[in-house]
């Protein structure tokens, strides 16, 4: 196969995706105006109904207040029980992205959640019966795994990529990202305005305070605060300390 013949075939390949992927934003939009402002239970009916088609994976009750947008549905999973209020926006475009929200995991009012679709082959996954909480952000495009029951507070920034700045002569933004991800283990609470940045991973059973920044790992069952955050203490050693 000649290099002309094979750069063809590669044009037409990238133009039947571009085609699919405007057919299906249309789809998403569509939707959005015809159901997605009708309120309360009536609506959450209609938007299962109708969404449950073009999404990958939709479990059952799943309840989807009004105001919630999403951008490539076909990449987005969500388990049984699933719980989204209101203004809420799942973006997950890309070719290899992927949204998963495990069994009644709840999204409150006005999260984000987005892979970053300039970049793609992400994967944000959000475990069982954790709570994300009102106007917090989680992007890539590194992977970001949050583990089950996790209590995620209101304003938190979970963000998955550091730009590159090294050339003071050429503008940031044309320098690229790093994406080394993030996993935030099972039962952490994080607390209200807490900033977690690329290539941490907080440990089980953390507790991280309130407007704590995290720049590096926190071991298991830690209390960290602070900016940039600290381990203070271990969960159960306060019991230990009062008894002695």
């Amino acid at each position: 196969m000649n290099t002309k013949t094979s750069s063809s075939k590669k044009q037409l390949f990238l133009s039947e995706r571009h085609i699919n992927s405007l057919w299906s934003r249309v789809q998403e939009t569509a939707i959005f105006l015809l159901v997605g402002w009708i309120p309360k239970l009536p609506g959450s009916l209609l938007r299962q109904l109708i969404y449950r088609p073009i999404m990958k994976r939709m479990g059952r009750s799943v309840y989807i207040e009004f105001g919630v947008e999403f951008f490539g549905a076909e990449h987005i999973n969500m388990g049984n029980e699933v719980k989204i209020l209101r203004d809420v926006r799942l973006t997950a475009r890309g070719q290899n992205s992927q949204i998963l929200l495990g069994d009644r995991v709840c999204i409150e009012r006005g999260v984000n959640i987005s892979v970053v679709p300039t970049e793609g082959n992400c994967h944000i996954e959000v475990g069982e019966r954790t709570v994300i909480g009102a106007y917090s952000c989680i992007a890539g495009p590194g992977n970001i795994k949050i583990g089950k029951c996790c209590l995620i507070a209101s304003h938190v920034g979970i963000y998955a990529n550091n730009h590159i700045f090294a050339d003071p002569s050429r503008y940031i933004w044309d320098q690229g990202v790093t994406r080394k991800g993030i996993v935030i283990e099972d039962d952490c609470w994080l607390g209200n305005g807490v900033t977690v940045l690329d290539g941490v991973t907080i440990g089980q059973g953390s507790i991280i305070g309130a407007g704590a920044v995290v720049t590096k790992n926190v071991p298991p069952y830690s209390i960290a605060v602070g900016v940039p955050a600290k381990v203070v203490t271990r969960r159960g050693e306060q019991k230990l300390l009062a008894r002695s």
